[in-house]
């Protein structure tokens, strides 16, 4: 069955198309590099992983319940519609919300791998398309997995968001080589980690535990990259310059934060899109949820440099300007220490197991022996 049989509504493009613009860029200069870049190239080399491998596949999912959502993060919770629903249609309700999460996770990382890929034939200097290079291969892991675990586990898919497909539209439509960092690494996989994350810290299903941890921790390097990048090449930029690059992180927040109302999913259920739209607006929970996704986006816009007064009071207008205080650092380490520990505790359990596997088979031949 292809994936065209599983989307909840056949995609409007089975084909999108965006024009490239601005120039492709060679550096004949191979010997220097900014030692950070670099070190974080390395990294990413020595980070490389199979996700056919490191993930469990073999662990089961139900497709009603694929994360252990309580009732009270569902948006119908407490309407008149909750009331009328049985247990399957609840439970189709939440198949139909990790479906319509997951599948914009695996748009935005495709989006992800060819901004990635526009980045290493845009940007002028060898180290950052060195990087990006590694950052490609890591996105199309990211898009596979996601790919594997809706086809495989949920059985069903959503077309990309209107907003996030005009975000990855406006990204790669720009000629200006610093545009793919900023859509991308800053708004796009800045949202992506803070939504991975609260997923990642509050499921209680252990396959998609692993693979959110094991993506967050390639995502961190993501960002890392485009702050190092970034940094450095605004404060070449006037006044003027920054002022344009402002008004992209503003209209892209707000694009991103009415992205996370799940109005699709609800419209499948017999709900108007106004009466939708007004449960997401009064859903307590998706209220703190939108607002932690900026956790990651709003210190790192500060951090390169883009904190004028307009989108100052943009982030005030959101609610999320307390954020630009946070440690973007220590919120990576993180990332980096949970999916390490994930693994530590896996393999450990696994080698327990061939270990009593083993002395079974010994003590079995022992007992034939005798």
């Amino acid at each position: 069955m292809s994936s065209q049989d599983r989307y909840t509504k056949a995609p409007s493009e089975p084909i999108w198309q965006i024009p490239a613009t601005g120039s492709a860029r060679f550096s004949w200069e191979y010997e220097e590099g900014r030692e950070r870049l670099l070190a974080l190239y390395q990294k990413g080399k020595d980070k490389q992983w199979d996700g056919a491998k490191r993930i469990d596949w073999d662990l089961e999912v139900d497709p009603y319940d694929p994360l252990g959502t309580p009732d009270e993060a569902l948006t119908l919770y407490g309407t008149r519609h909750w009331a009328k629903m049985t247990e399957q249609d609840k439970g189709e309700l939440r198949k139909h919300y990790t479906s319509w999460q997951f599948s914009q996770f695996l748009h935005g990382e495709q989006g992800a791998m060819v901004c990635a890929a526009r980045i290493v034939e845009s940007v002028p200097d060898l180290d950052a398309k060195f990087y990006s290079a590694t950052q490609t291969m890591d996105e199309a892991r990211h898009a596979e997995i996601y790919g594997r675990f809706l086809h495989e586990k949920i059985g069903m898919l959503y077309p990309v968001n209107d907003n996030l497909q005009s975000l990855l539209g406006d990204t790669l439509r720009d000629s200006r080589w610093d545009m793919p960092y900023l859509g991308m690494q800053v708004l796009i996989e800045g949202l992506a980690l803070a939504a991975f994350g609260m997923i990642r810290d509050t499921t209680t299903k252990p396959l998609p535990k692993q693979i959110l941890a094991y993506i967050m921790q390639d995502e961190a390097r993501h960002v890392a990259f485009g702050r190092m990048a970034l940094r450095d090449y605004y404060k070449q930029l006037t006044d003027a310059e920054l002022r344009e690059r402002e008004e992209f992180v503003i209209e892209g927040c707000y694009l991103m934060r009415d992205r996370l109302r799940g109005v699709e999913v609800l419209e499948n259920f017999g709900v108007s899109k106004k009466e939708a739209e007004e449960y997401s607006e009064q859903s307590e929970f998706l209220h703190l949820f939108r607002k932690l996704l900026f956790s990651r986006i709003v210190p790192c816009v500060k951090d390169i440099g883009l904190w004028g007064e307009r989108l100052q009071k943009a982030y005030l207008d959101m609610g999320v300007f307390e954020m630009g205080d946070a440690s973007l650092d220590l919120l990576m380490s993180q990332d980096e220490e949970i999916a390490e520990a994930l693994d530590r505790e896996r393999f450990a359990a696994e080698e327990q197991e061939r270990v009593a596997e083993v002395a079974e088979a010994v003590a079995q031949g022992a007992a034939e022996a005798s």
